[in-house]
């Protein structure tokens, strides 16, 4: 790093907490300034974005409310049976996101299905995409909660700029002490 004064840092991080610069700026520091300070500037702006883009991930990862991550990575297919036009590609493409198609998971206890709705969610929200995950009955109470509380229409806002919502029915724990939920279907 660079011997500056402090008072000069200061004033260099202020400044570039604003990040927000016009064309004619940069075409004044770029006719200014050495290709050492180009290539430095050029680092420190690649990783100012690399840092929000984690951040965004980590905001959209807190409000989805996923119970547990999980990916598509090792998942078993074997007992999944996809409609006519549709394979493991296209499901795991998110192409039916994007086209605001629904997919409805149901079947037997234990055959993944909240493991695969959790993953679709996850991979949605690293494409930066806004997800939210509820229980069924999560979801009644919050909707019953927000109508006591007058707050239906900001409650049904918010979930409504959702690129997926994923609402799964899952069976309470086995038990009270530790045991995992049965997946239900969604």
């Amino acid at each position: 790093m660079a011997y500056m004064k402090s008072e000069d840092l200061r004033a260099f991080r202020a400044l570039a907490r604003m990040l927000y610069f016009s064309n004619d700026t940069i075409k004044h520091f770029l006719e200014n300034a050495t290709a050492g300070q180009i290539a430095a500037v050029s680092n420190m702006i690649r990783f100012e974005l690399s840092v929000r883009d984690a951040r965004k991930i980590e905001r959209l990862m807190r409000k989805a409310k996923f119970p547990q991550i999980k990916s598509f990575e090792g998942y078993d297919y074997s007992q999944i049976s996809f409609p006519e036009g549709y394979s493991k590609d296209d499901l795991e493409g998110l192409e039916f996101v994007n086209a605001a198609q629904d997919f409805v998971f149901y079947g037997q206890t234990g055959r993944g299905k909240t493991h695969l709705a959790i993953a679709i969610g996850i991979k949605c929200v690293q494409s930066g995409k806004i997800v939210r995950f509820f229980t069924a009955a999560d979801l009644v109470m919050a909707l019953e909660r927000a109508k006591r509380e007058n707050t239906l229409e900001v409650l049904l806002r918010d979930i409504a700029k959702s690129d997926l919502i994923v609402i799964d029915e899952r069976r309470p724990p086995v038990s009270g002490h530790g045991g995992r939920g049965t997946p239900g279907p969604i």
